[in-house]
């Protein structure tokens, strides 16, 4: 049994997970998520594990309980949501710290999904830009996110759970199959 609140335990975790189980929905994947993380959530929450911040590992776990773990764990409410800004900060620190180049291509994107999670423009164009050196599918979903935020100044598909009436174009939009989160 890993120590859940070392950083290389989420990283396994969710290496292990790989891109099968990170953007899908599974409940039974989103439980064992929860559960196995759910106290190192509240921790990261509370920023309580700012310390991990002194390897790119650990900045990496962080960004994933702030920012995936969420996700995941409290998929359709409001809480989904609830630690972006947290994310956002911690994404920024570990830019500017380099740790991003320092871990695997395929987990890299996990330092830049929380610019492309925000319903700020300015932070949608960071993460298009931070994407264009990754593959052709991660790039094409930072469009993607960039192009909604631009349509509508705001992902429609949180509408609901963060209790916004929404417009007669993002219903369409929804209605119509349009992304969903």
């Amino acid at each position: 049994m890993h120590d859940s609140h070392a950083p290389s335990s989420i990283v396994a975790f969710w290496r292990d997970a790989g891109p099968q189980k990170w953007f899908k929905k599974d409940e039974a994947f989103d439980a064992a998520f929860r559960q196995a993380f759910f106290d190192s959530h509240l921790l990261a929450a509370r920023q309580q594990l700012g310390h991990w911040m002194d390897s790119a590992e650990g900045a990496l776990g962080l960004l994933l309980l702030l920012d995936q773990y969420p996700r995941n764990a409290f998929r359709d409410t409001a809480h989904m949501f609830a630690t972006d800004a947290l994310a956002r900060h911690y994404a920024r620190l570990s830019l500017a710290r380099g740790w991003d180049r320092q871990v695997d291509t395929a987990l890299r994107p996990f330092f830049y999904l929380p610019f492309e999670h925000s319903e700020d423009a300015t932070h949608q164009a960071l993460a298009v830009r931070l994407c264009e050196s990754l593959d052709a599918q991660t790039l094409r979903f930072a469009r993607l996110h960039a192009d909604i935020i631009e349509r509508f100044g705001r992902f429609p598909h949180r509408n609901a759970v963060l209790m916004r009436q929404s417009t007669e174009a993002e219903q369409a939009f929804l209605d119509q199959g349009g992304f969903a989160g």
